[in-house]
């Protein structure tokens, strides 16, 4: 996330309360979701487990699609979204930005992400990445993997080119040879396997520990904490069928997304969908990637990611 950028995100912070005190005085009859092509809340999307859920509180669901976390979260921190899934790293770029953003769910990582070459690429080592041009998405996970990647190879930011693209620009470049490396997540990852002639160099989980979350906007989860807690059930618990129903996942994926069945077929095999509570291990290893970036320069302040961790109201 470049300067201005961040420049964005604070100017919009502060138009946050406003917004704020607005809604408060209206009652909630609708909960925007974004989402991404992936994941649980796709799931949910396709079989209407929270439509079905907030029908008897005359609450709609409105689905809105991002490529990508950053930006989701640029809409979240001035409300115009409530709640979505992304990876470890745009939520870092957003607290450090000051944005009305909080953790409401995690979900560990365990495949599915990872770097890409091309199947007849010189790149056989992780040490082999120097000097070359790794396309990947600023503020995203698939930049958190890079830089434990390059941690693991005892490599610096400096050996490698940063690209820095969207995932729907970055196909096309990995596919040309406009890029000697892609860093993704599935399933652009399967994409780049099996139809854009990719060999995977490396899994994230070969090289750390990774978590994807479910943010909140701030206002919304302090005005609302009681919906938010009834989301994150119903979230967990179609994570909870997803994981005894892949075949159907992948169908559901294919179908709100239109990436073809064998991708999302792919992509759902390997995932896990487990949602619960942000624990202190998450919180640990996700304070581990936001030191990692501010050490790198690549957040302009040193943050505390348990200050945005959301608590639940008690019953």
């Amino acid at each position: 996330m470049q300067r201005r950028d961040f420049l964005k995100l604070s100017a919009a912070a502060s138009l946050a309360p406003l917004l704020s005190e607005r809604a408060a005085a209206e009652p909630l009859t609708e909960i925007r979701i974004g989402y991404q092509k992936n994941g649980v809340l796709v799931i949910a999307r396709q079989r209407r487990t929270l439509e079905d859920h907030f029908a008897s509180q005359n609450i709609g669901i409105k689905w809105l699609e991002f490529s990508s976390g950053p930006p989701m979260l640029e809409a979240m921190n001035v409300g115009s979204i409530h709640y979505g899934a992304v990876g470890d790293s745009p939520p870092i770029f957003a607290q450090a930005a000051g944005a009305a953003v909080v953790y409401a769910a995690g979900q560990p990582i365990t495949n599915g992400q990872g770097i890409l070459v091309p199947k007849d690429s010189s790149i056989r080592s992780l040490a082999d990445l120097r000097g070359k041009r790794i396309g990947f998405t600023k503020g995203s996970s698939a930049h958190n993997v890079v830089l434990l990647v390059l941690q693991k190879a005892g490599l610096s930011y400096d050996d490698i080119v940063p690209v820095y693209l969207t995932p729907p620009d970055a196909g096309p470049a990995f596919a040309q040879g406009s890029i000697d490396a892609w860093s993704i997540w599935d399933p652009y990852f399967a994409i780049g396997e099996l139809k854009q002639n990719g060999r995977i160099l490396v899994n994230a989980s070969d090289v750390g520990r990774t978590n994807s979350f479910y943010i909140a906007n701030r206002d919304f989860a302090q005005r609302n904490g009681a919906i938010l807690k009834q989301i994150v059930t119903v979230t967990s618990a179609t994570a909870q069928w997803a994981e005894t129903h892949r075949n159907e996942v992948a169908q559901s994926l294919a179908a709100v997304t239109g990436i073809p069945l064998d991708i999302q077929t792919a992509a759902a095999n390997r995932s896990s969908f487990a949602v619960g509570p942000v624990t202190d291990d998450i919180i640990a290893t996700q304070q581990g990637v936001a030191d990692r970036f501010h050490q790198l320069g690549l957040i302009p302040r040193p943050i505390v990611v348990r200050d945005a961790v959301w608590k639940p109201p008690q019953a």
